[in-house]
């Protein structure tokens, strides 16, 4: 049986826009699509029946909602629903590991301050070991899609490019995968930005390419960039690749890239530090101020 696409949804607004992005992606990747209604309580010993079955009542109107939107958002598609007992998070973690991915919603706000992204959502992405996407509140199908010729918006055009952060410190080939995967689905081209420090005044750092020259230190992260992702070019030929390597911090340089993008695919270090899971700190600055939807795959 297919791994299904899972959605996490509460009835906002941007668990809404969730469902109907995961409808959509279930779609192009021919699974089902299951919507999932995760409440975020705490057992009471007073065992409240009332209260109980006021919360079931809720989760059914929230579903039946959600449903009817992935209904018209992907009329193909026929999707289950099933509501757990919290908390949220756990409980959504766990839906994730029977998912071919999970998607969520984040509340959109302005091209300035980006997403606002919840306790809950974070803490999913933290934990979980399979890709979760993040959308937030307003996105459209036209979102995913260049203007038509007049300019207006269309969903009958063709995608916007997929971006893929690469770190070339550490290229994981879940993270690639999953980047030539959505570009293939959507017939996008795919655009891998690596970042890459300048040498500073003491020197070179970590990593840092030992020419002084800019524009061939450069182009010698351009060359890795390039060897990195050819193996996956050859698996993936109908797929076109824009690599860019530059010099900027990785936040600064991702956001650019993602600016107008369908996707943006990042990855996540599945090893847990001494405070706990976390996501990063290029991955939550990407979280909070990417205005597409943002992928985090994990891997070891």
């Amino acid at each position: 049986m297919l791994e299904p696409v899972a959605a996490g949804v509460d009835g906002s607004a941007e668990s809404l826009a969730a469902a109907e992005w995961a409808a959509r992606e279930a779609a192009r990747r021919e699974r089902p699509l299951m919507l999932v209604h995760a409440e975020n309580w705490r057992p009471r010993p007073d065992h409240d029946e009332a209260a109980r079955a006021a919360r079931h009542s809720s989760a059914r109107r929230v579903l039946r909602e959600a449903e009817a939107r992935a209904r018209s958002a992907a009329p193909g598609i026929r999707p289950a629903a099933t509501q757990v007992e919290g908390p949220a998070t756990a409980a959504l973690v766990q839906a994730a590991e029977q998912a071919e991915l999970l998607v969520l919603g984040s509340r959109g706000l302005t091209g300035f301050t980006g997403f606002l992204v919840g306790s809950v959502a974070l803490g999913v992405v933290a934990r979980a070991t399979r890709p979760v996407v993040l959308v937030r509140a307003g996105e459209d199908a036209v979102d995913e899609h260049l203007p038509a010729e007049d300019g207006t918006p269309s969903s009958r055009t063709g995608y916007r490019d997929v971006v893929l952060g690469v770190d070339l410190g550490d290229p994981c080939d879940e993270v690639i995968r999953f980047a030539f995967e959505a570009a293939r689905l959507r017939r996008a081209r795919l655009r891998a930005v690596h970042a890459f420090r300048a040498p500073g005044p003491l020197g070179l750092g970590p990593g840092d390419v030992a020419l002084l020259d800019p524009p061939r230190r450069a182009g010698e992260w351009q060359g890795f960039l390039s060897a990195v992702l050819q193996p996956w070019h050859d698996k993936y030929p109908e797929v076109e690749v824009l690599a860019t390597a530059v010099a900027d911090r990785a936040p600064n340089a991702l956001l650019r890239a993602a600016t107008g993008a369908s996707l943006l695919v990042l990855g996540r270090h599945l090893t847990e530090r001494p405070t706990g899971p976390c996501t990063g700190p290029v991955t939550h600055a990407a979280l909070q101020h990417v205005g597409c939807p943002v992928a985090v795959v994990p891997h070891v």
